[in-house]
């Protein structure tokens, strides 16, 4: 039986997950703080017919075996971590990581999720939130009376209350870096969360221990490249049609098969 026909389907499969991960890097060309994703892939176990190195005589072996393959899985959606451009926003809560590093917020049922995106303000009560109101952690909170906000470079945030004043000091923004960022588990919303594949996190104050610092008033854009996605959005369609059109000749020859009298 033709191997061909199942063999197209896995590669139009494996095409049809790396078109869903090049849509997502792009549908996220404006989200602060994304990482691109990308697809690898995997052949599949081999049906062997001749082991390479098989006795093809009594003093002479087979250089070559006869192995056909049938066919590639996916085998990981691997994030990249490489630093997004900057935008300057001159917002005293926007924040940058200039280097590794992750902010850790406290997501709704108390567990500690961690991001790239700085795009923090001032909630309600004072504290330092995210768009979806996830407080960082360790939690500061701004007075009402703040006229303005510092955050130096190595995490510490200050406040001045008036033009003469020495600013005031209400808290210290930390950082969190795992032995292997790209095992973080997505969960939506720029947020992510430990797995075994990522290791513990690490915390530490910015410019500590190979973290690294911040920058007030500027933002850590996506990190994905459009015209690289394009080209790749059309070589994965390219290969798709491709295994489509091994599956008819394949079908063709099923079908000169079947009309041999």
């Amino acid at each position: 039986m033709i191997k061909a026909l199942n063999t197209a389907s896995t590669g139009m499969k494996a095409q049809q997950t790396n078109m869903d991960t090049i849509a997502n890097n792009i549908a996220n060309v404006s989200t602060f703080g994304f990482k691109k994703a990308r697809a690898e892939f995997e052949d599949l176990l081999y049906h062997t017919e001749k082991e390479p190195g098989a006795q093809t005589g009594a003093n002479s072996v087979s250089p070559t075996g006869v192995q056909v393959g049938l066919g590639v899985k996916t085998a990981a959606i691997k994030s990249d971590f490489a630093q997004g451009s900057t935008k300057i926003t001159k917002n005293p809560f926007d924040i940058e990581i200039q280097g590794p590093g992750f902010f850790p917020v406290q997501v709704g049922d108390g567990q500690i999720a961690y991001t790239r995106d700085g795009a923090f303000r001032k909630g309600p009560g004072g504290k330092i939130v995210d768009k979806n109101g996830h407080a960082i952690q360790p939690e500061i909170v701004i007075p009402p009376t703040a006229a303005g906000v510092e955050i130096s470079p190595n995490g510490q945030v200050s406040i001045i209350n008036g033009v003469n004043t020495v600013p005031q000091n209400v808290g210290q923004i930390q950082l969190v870096n795992f032995v292997n960022p790209a095992g973080l588990k997505n969960i939506g919303r720029n947020l992510f969360v430990p797995s075994p594949g990522s290791g513990v996190p690490q915390q530490g104050a910015p410019g500590q221990n190979g973290l690294g610092y911040v920058a007030q008033g500027q933002i850590e854009t996506s990190n994905v490249n459009i015209v690289d996605e394009m080209v790749n959005m059309i070589t994965s369609q390219r290969a798709y049609e491709t295994n489509s059109k091994v599956i008819q000749a394949a079908d063709q020859m099923l079908q000169y098969m079947n009309n041999l009298r």
